[in-house]
């Protein structure tokens, strides 16, 4: 496995840039062993050079105490390296504005902010990303795109599904990014999904359709 340093200069000859990395907070370990091994993640960010390392909360109520330690550690941690700490919609305790806002609170750092996900916030609620966008937006600096349809079983049970093209679900994206626009985002838009294709090239092919139609919208914001 080649050096941290000879990772970095790979990535750079591709001419690419690593701008986010996705930590793995582990809230099964004792509280300063989770502490140790996010702050491990956070440093090897750091040493590839990554501008945002995004967190997915906690899903576990029992849980949350410790989640928001570790998140008020990592935060102070991750801002002396120049990383900004953030947190994407993901359920649980982080699962809409209420959630989220009460995260923001007890972390209480202001290197502790928000990537917003119109998509899990169907997803994983129910409810609307635009309104839920509302109560959050000044904390919001990245924006994770992806779309939610949501089908029905026989059972009455709902069945979300993000991997699809953008505009194929139930995400108003014209009225999300008119809100961010609103509360003075400024800040990158990722496509997360897309449908997959039967081969490579046409996974691809939708990611760029839907890069594409991020494109389309936010021209018209």
């Amino acid at each position: 496995m080649p050096s941290k340093p000879a990772i970095k200069q790979k990535i750079a000859a591709r001419g690419l840039k690593v701008n986010m990395t996705a930590l793995r907070v582990n809230t099964a370990l004792e509280l300063p062993a989770a502490i140790a091994d996010t702050r491990k993640q956070i440093e090897n960010g750091h040493t590839i050079g990554v501008e945002f390392a995004l967190t997915f909360g906690e899903d576990k109520p029992e849980r949350y105490e410790k989640y928001f330690k570790i998140m008020a550690d990592a935060a102070a941690f991750a801002a002396e390296r120049g990383i900004k700490l953030v947190m994407k919609p993901h359920g649980g305790g982080s699962g809409a504005s209420a959630e989220i806002l009460s995260a923001i609170k007890t972390v209480g750092h202001k290197n502790f902010k928000i990537w917003y996900d119109a998509g899990n916030i169907i997803y994983y609620t129910g409810k609307d990303p635009v309104e839920e966008l509302k109560p959050i937006v000044q904390h919001v600096t990245g924006f994770c795109a992806k779309d939610c349809s949501v089908a029905v079983d026989a059972a009455g049970k709902r069945k979300p599904d993000v991997m699809i093209q953008f505009g194929a679900g139930q995400v108003d994206f014209a009225a999300v990014f008119q809100g961010l626009k609103a509360g003075g985002f400024n800040g990158p838009v990722m496509v997360e999904c897309c449908k997959i294709g039967a081969t490579a090239a046409e996974t691809t092919a939708n990611a760029k359709a839907n890069r594409d139609f991020l494109t389309r919208v936010l021209a018209g914001v």
